[in-house]
């Protein structure tokens, strides 16, 4: 299917798609129509644009064209008389795509999963003339909105992990402007010197060629016939030794001379400029995919930054020692003005907002990934209750090897979640789920015994109903692809990367290894994929991925920027595996033929006297309570209090219900009767079919442990008769 055609007065090129009505019907279905759009620029000689048989204007807004993995044929007929000409990328790897052929260049494009702006560049010889023509447009997504989606994407990694999104050598860019606050790192140099090395260079030679001098004085002796000018100073001196022809007299002469303020300035920005460039060459040399066109291009700007600063015109130039005021020269001069001004922006910090600057970004699919990692973070703190201060960021950016950033792997992307100096939560970003591996990256006590696992991120969250400080493991993975539609028009995930959560969990496991035995237990409870899909969210909670968390704790959540609704399932998921007692998330976890999950230690329930004069004595016996504050004389040897599940309340001598306990918390206090302070946190609230009367006596305080079976139906009425 034909595109697009561009008729130039040197050659005829067309775009074409063999599978683009497939591919438009997908984004138009997930982003809207309306938002398809994209600017097309394009270089001088262009005699007419057409798409779809309409006429195009430079700068103007049409349908896009050109989406995320999808191929681009393209086909370059030139004029017979173009003998050479080439495909202008940066990449060697896209270079290699075409081949110049009697008088046709033809090959393909596929953007892979990077958006944003790009160009097709040509290069060609006419005789012993090299023109270049550029053909700009936008790759867009067909899962997400590029205008907006991306844009918030950006924004929140960059809310965490400034310059995170940066990358180098892609096939598109971004714009951005300057920002107030950061550093300039060597990729902005480098994308902003690209940009203005040509200006730069011609302005240095401007000024080379016609320097800006003043006149410098300097003292020198001559005799009385080559005195130029007298002053009223010397007319004495003249006439004293008017007999001596031989007397030199002392003269101030003024001659131009090139060592200013603006050309020491010059000499400084140059050097700099030129080491700098000269540094940062020789690393992306090395990459294996650079192009030669892009080799030959900074071997000719250095060598030009080299042979001006060799030139002799700066041998009467002294060193740079700051500038002491405003110069009117180096702001308005002709030269002085250009080298000034790429100066400055090199010194400068950017951000990624629109604005004139190209930058580039990783692609779509590694930002989704990052982004998801951060919103998961963002979700277990909310649900957490906690506070900036309860939440312990171990996790920074590393170098790639170039001059980019990435989010560490695992014991250097972990977020400790902790309360009143508890752990209540961990999250991993990328761990490296191998036997040999497992400790360097802190996943304590995980290993798999096969092929490598690596799952996206791993929630660990902290309980100790069934044993002190015991881990629930957790898996998502986020997916940059949308499998298709259903019938309730809901998108739903890849079946390959459902299939992957199945082989997480039944790849890693748990060893204790404290203990001799090498016994190995699953460990992995549940899996989920994160995917950028849409859908109604009570359609989205009857479909099937979503009705699979509760059968087998395998399934999906659609998840992208702006879909609140959506949003929410996740949260109030994530905040149920938080208020819930390992018990019963485990005895929802479905175990093998003949087995039965039953907890390791018993389960304990206390019985507490609630006064009248407590604060919370209404909402305690109303079922509203949340948290209740009680004394401790000491360390208790019958009971460890981490391990309390439910809170009855004794109010007068009856119990008209209880409380399940989330988590406990104790600290000291200045107290000489009770030293500890205990906070029982509360959830939900049973209350009994009909009061129960219990005495109150010492044993109304004490801890009594009871099996799990014991708490079916009305837990603490059994109890109470058992006494």
């Amino acid at each position: 299917m034909e595109l697009l055609t561009i008729r130039h007065e040197d050659f005829t090129l067309t775009i074409e798609c063999s599978k683009f009505e497939a591919v438009w019907a997908k984004a138009r279905r997930n982003v809207g129509e309306e938002n398809l759009l994209c600017t097309y620029t394009w270089t001088d000689g262009v005699r007419a644009v057409e798409k779809d048989g309409q006429p195009l204007e430079n700068g103007s807004q049409a349908p896009a064209i050109f989406f995320d993995n999808a191929e681009y044929p393209v086909w370059v007929e030139f004029r017979d008389y173009v003998r050479e000409a080439r495909f202008g990328s940066m990449l060697q790897s896209d270079n290699e795509r075409f081949s110049f052929r009697r008088h046709i260049l033809a090959g393909f494009l596929n953007y892979g999963n990077e958006i944003g702006r790009s160009e097709l560049p040509l290069i060609y010889r006419v005789g012993h003339e090299t023109r270049r023509f550029t053909f700009g447009y936008e790759v867009l997504s067909t899962k997400l909105n590029y205008h907006a989606h991306w844009r918030q994407i950006i924004e929140d990694i960059e809310r965490e992990y400034r310059m995170l999104t940066l990358d180098y050598m892609r096939r598109t860019f971004h714009g951005f402007s300057p920002d107030a606050k950061g550093d300039t790192p060597e990729l902005i140099w480098w994308s902003i010197f690209a940009g203005e090395q040509r200006r730069f260079i011609r302005a240095c030679r401007t000024i080379i060629e016609r320097p800006r001098h003043r006149l410098q004085g300097y003292e020198t002796f001559v005799r009385a016939d080559k005195l130029k000018r007298v002053t009223a100073g010397m007319e004495n001196e003249l006439s004293e030794h008017r007999r001596e022809a031989a007397h030199l007299y002392r003269v101030v002469e003024r001659t131009p001379s090139n060592d200013t303020q603006e050309n020491r300035f010059l000499k400084h920005a140059l050097h700099q400029i030129a080491r700098r460039y000269e540094s940062l060459k020789t690393r992306l040399e090395t990459i294996s995919n650079t192009s030669a066109e892009m080799k030959s291009d900074m071997a000719e700007t250095l060598s030009a930054l080299q042979r001006m600063e060799r030139n002799p015109f700066f041998r009467t130039v002294g060193h740079f020692k700051g500038l002491s005021q405003e110069s009117l020269v180096l702001q308005r001069a002709s030269g002085y003005s250009q080298v000034y001004r790429t100066w400055q922006l090199l010194r400068r910090a950017y951000s990624l907002h629109d604005g004139l600057y190209r930058l580039q970004s990783k692609d779509i699919a590694t930002l989704y990934e990052i982004w998801c990692f951060i919103q998961v973070s963002h979700i277990v703190k909310q649900q957490l209750l906690l506070d900036d201060e309860d939440v312990d960021h171990r996790n920074r950016m590393e170098m790639n090897g170039l001059f980019t950033w990435e989010l560490g792997q695992g014991e250097h992307s972990r977020i400790l979640f902790r309360k009143d100096g508890m752990e209540l939560a961990e999250l991993v970003y990328n761990p490296k789920h191998t036997d040999r591996e497992n400790d360097s990256v802190s996943m304590e006590n995980l290993i798999v015994p096969t092929v490598p696992q690596k799952p996206d991120i791993v929630l660990q969250l902290t309980k100790s109903d069934m044993m002190r400080g015991m881990k629930l493991t957790y898996l998502f993975d986020a997916k940059y692809r949308i499998e298709g539609r259903n019938a309730q028009g809901v998108d739903t995930p890849p079946d390959d990367a459902i299939n992957q959560m199945h082989r997480y969990r039944d790849a890693i496991y748990y060893k204790d290894r404290q203990q001799q035995a090498d016994t190995l237990k699953k460990e992995v409870i549940g899996g989920y994929i994160l995917f950028p899909g849409d859908g109604a969210p009570a359609d989205v909670a009857k479909a099937r991925f979503q009705r699979s968390l509760d059968e087998v704790n395998i399934g999906a959540f659609p998840l992208r920027p702006g879909d609140l609704p959506n949003r929410h399932l996740l949260e109030d998921f994530i905040a149920r595996l938080i208020a819930h007692p390992a018990g019963e998330l485990l005895g929802s976890t479905i175990p093998q033929k003949g087995l039965t999950y039953e907890d390791a230690n018993p389960l304990y329930m206390v019985i507490s006297t609630i006064k009248e004069d407590n604060p919370e004595y209404t909402e305690l016996r109303q079922g509203h309570g949340r948290h209740f504050c009680c004394g401790l004389k000491g360390p208790s040897e019958h009971i460890d209090l981490q391990t309390v599940r439910y809170l009855a309340p004794l109010f007068g001598h009856y119990f008209h219900g209880y409380y399940r306990v989330l988590s406990v918390s104790m600290k000291e206090v200045a107290h000489e009767r009770y030293p500890m302070r205990v906070e029982f946190h509360l959830g939900d609230y049973m209350p009994l079919e009909k009061p129960v009367q219990y005495g109150i006596d010492s044993a109304a305080r004490r801890g009594v442990p009871f099996k799990q079976d014991k708490f079916r139906d009305y837990c603490i009425k059994h109890a109470l008769e058992t006494q």
